[in-house]
């Protein structure tokens, strides 16, 4: 189509670039999946109360228990602010969204660091490493929220195949 030399890259791309119809537009939107935040947060309570049960099962100690719970919330938490946040946001350009989501990814940290620094006044025997794998582990859950199985009903739109839906 061009000769070499004739035209850059850039002139390139945007020759071969066409913009889409409203039909198409609207046509792409409903074959495109988005993941709701809110399985993370499902997926992290369910960790994180598997993760309980395991460490009662196993040690039996009430503290530890405790440290396990704590630990999980300490990652539900701040999971749940940012998911709510990001559901309710309303950007009207792509720098918005992306402010949006750096404020709650943010406030998220915040809130994770704050519930630790607090963590030896609230749990009584605080056991740390306990506390720590619990939210570790609880934190990790957010990429395997991603793989959940997710179909697609046409008339239905994007839905869970477990039927979770926020």
């Amino acid at each position: 189509m061009f000769a070499s030399g004739d035209v850059s890259d850039d002139e390139r791309e945007t020759a071969s670039f066409q913009a889409l119809t409203s039909n198409q537009a609207q046509a792409l939107r409903s074959q495109t999946v988005s993941v709701s935040p809110w399985r993370v947060v499902i997926a992290q309570v369910l960790v994180g109360m598997l993760s309980l049960g395991l460490f009662w099962l196993f040690s039996g100690s009430a503290s530890v228990v405790w440290s396990a719970a704590y630990g999980a919330l300490a990652s539900i938490i701040p999971s749940t602010l940012f998911a709510r946040g990001m559901t309710k946001l309303s950007a009207q350009t792509p720098q918005a969204a992306l402010i949006g989501f750096i404020f709650w990814e943010g406030l998220k940290v915040a809130a994770a660091i704050a519930l630790l620094c607090i963590a030896a006044y609230v749990v009584p025997n605080l056991s740390w490493p306990v506390l720590l794998v619990t939210m570790v582990i609880c934190i990790k859950v957010n990429w395997a929220a991603l793989l959940w199985p997710v179909s697609f009903n046409a008339q239905q739109g994007v839905e869970s195949t477990w039927q979770l839906k926020a």
